[in-house]
């Protein structure tokens, strides 16, 4: 897909995710909206045989959503793929729905892996990404992870995993709105800077306008041998509807039908406009 193409496909990812977490009557919409942009370049540019009527294809890339609270942006993508039927969106979070609050690789067709215990994520793409080097495959590993989710501990674990096994086939994302449940990551606990984090661990570090396509597709393409990639993506919680955007009350809310009309509203304008 063309960028043009992509930003077009992002504002129909974003009405969908809204109407989903609106009919559920709860859920996560400002990260959701967040990561949309990354995940919607993932999965419509980069990942390579990834195939819906293959869904297990072994030598298929992988993506991990470790901040699996925003599984509404992910959900969105999949059913637009392919892997399900677009009206069992409605069906999130409700009982017996293969939808559930966070991704169910066991449910839920095109998942890669559980998510939303959150601090996982890393260390189940630092297993899939040794497995495909032990295996022989040319894949790759994506994992997006949650800024707040970093005051996990088990995430610099895997960090120091990654470096140690050379995963240059591993590329981890940083969703770094600025913003979690309880407030700013700041305020919460201060991480300071992520570049400097990951590349005094090891990896081969790009800092980017998260919500930016040029941007992400330029971090995507960068090839890194012998260690591997974070990429600390700059993002605006709650991205592509005004009255969310880098608001924390919009972390795990739902909207009301007067505002999630507002919201379609301003995605339509932005839609048409590209």
């Amino acid at each position: 897909m063309e960028i043009r193409e992509l930003k077009k496909k992002s504002c129909e990812i974003r009405k969908s995710a809204l109407k989903m977490i609106r009919h559920a009557g709860s859920g996560h919409p400002g990260g959701s909206m967040s990561v949309v942009d990354m995940l919607t370049v993932l999965y419509y540019r980069q990942l390579k045989n990834i195939d819906p009527a293959d869904p297990h294809r072994i030598d298929r890339d992988r993506m991990v959503l470790s901040k699996g609270h925003a599984n509404p942006a992910l959900y969105a993508i999949l059913a637009d793929k392919g892997y399900f039927p677009v009206e069992e969106l409605s069906t999130l979070r409700q009982i017996g729905s293969r939808l559930q609050g966070h991704p169910d690789r066991s449910k839920t067709p095109g998942v890669d892996a559980c998510g939303g215990s959150l601090g996982q994520g890393p260390s189940v793409a630092v297993g899939l990404a040794l497995g495909a080097k032990a295996a022989g495959y040319d894949s790759q590993v994506y994992v997006i992870v949650g800024d707040g989710e970093l005051e996990e501990g088990q995430p610099w674990e895997a960090a120091m995993s990654a470096v140690q096994f050379k995963l240059d086939n591993l590329t981890w994302i940083i969703d770094n709105n600025g913003l979690q449940i309880m407030g700013s990551n700041d305020e919460v606990m201060g991480s300071g800077s992520f570049e400097d984090k990951f590349r005094a661990f090891g990896f081969e570090v790009i800092s980017i306008d998260g919500n930016d396509y040029e941007q992400l597709i330029a971090a995507f393409d960068k090839k890194v041998s012998g260690k591997p990639k974070c990429i600390v993506a700059h993002t605006i919680k709650g991205k592509g509807v005004s009255f969310m955007e880098n608001e924390v009350k919009w972390h795990g809310a739902a909207l009301t039908d007067e505002l999630l009309d507002q919201a379609l509203k301003e995605l339509d304008e932005q839609e048409a406009a590209l």
